[in-house]
């Protein structure tokens, strides 16, 4: 059974990956035997990030490539980088995000484009560029990270909750024109993840009480209560699963 969820000798590109979520999602990877391409456009962190986790695997497992995942050129170029570099490019993680909040009504029209630019039109465009290389060799993984503003909405947050959304129906989209060639296309939906990034949200007393609350399981999640859900969909196990957005947030969105 254990063969079912070993990614050796799999190459995978995770992008946003020299912090947070990406990162932890990338070490879940590289713990189940695949050969992990970090990605960032801060080139100082990635750099920084792929010394750390190289330094807990085997020489050649690790490396990175900085390029900016809004650019079609910029895409094509990154994996064709991993292509002709580390390997074949078999897992794709769509991870790459940003937040801003602000009301609606004092919204610019630029933060909006920058949010879906950089939360949903990435993942078309890198998606395109690995599939192009998958669809070929008749496989390949691509797991889109959604969230659960996929299938949730709060105040202040509404280009987030519009690319987040729009990242179900796009990994549905790519499930229906890629399944036929043998790709298996997903999301997962994080629940509210306790990282650096929101450690804010954490120490803010009232909407930790919120969180608390409003979750089933009663705490926030942890990146590695992400780890089996990724490595089950990049591996075998998940060969006839496809187009479905798996949510991981200790029961939060089926709860009222």
């Amino acid at each position: 059974m254990s063969g079912l969820f070993d990614l050796t000798g799999r190459t995978a590109l995770v992008t946003g990956s020299s912090r947070g979520i990406g990162n932890a999602l990338a070490r879940a990877l590289a713990d189940a035997g695949a050969t992990v391409v970090l990605n960032g456009i801060n080139t100082e962190r990635l750099k920084a990030a792929e010394t750390a986790m190289a330094a807990d695997y085997p020489p050649g497992r690790i490396s990175s490539c900085a390029f900016d995942v809004t650019s079609d050129t910029e895409a094509a170029r990154g994996v064709a980088w991993v292509e002709e570099n580390i390997g074949p490019l078999e897992i794709l993680v769509n991870n790459a995000g940003i937040q801003h909040r602000v009301p609606m009504l004092e919204l610019d029209v630029a933060d909006w484009e920058r949010v879906i630019s950089t939360d949903l039109t990435s993942a078309f465009l890198v998606g395109r560029e690995a599939a192009r290389h998958m669809i070929p060799r008749g496989r390949g993984k691509i797991i889109n990270i959604c969230s659960v503003q996929t299938d949730l909405a709060r105040p202040t947050i509404a280009p987030y909750i519009a690319a987040k959304g729009g990242l179900r129906n796009l990994t549905r989209a790519m499930t229906a024109e890629w399944a036929g060639s043998g790709l298996q296309i997903n999301g997962i939906a994080p629940g509210y993840i306790h990282t650096e990034m929101t450690q804010n949200l954490v120490d803010d007393e009232q909407f930790n009480a919120w969180i608390l609350g409003r979750t089933p399981a009663h705490r926030w999640g942890t990146v590695q209560d992400l780890a089996g859900p990724a490595v089950w969909l990049a591996s075998d196990g998940s060969n006839f699963v496809n187009g479905q957005t798996i949510f991981i947030d200790g029961g939060m969105t089926v709860v009222v």
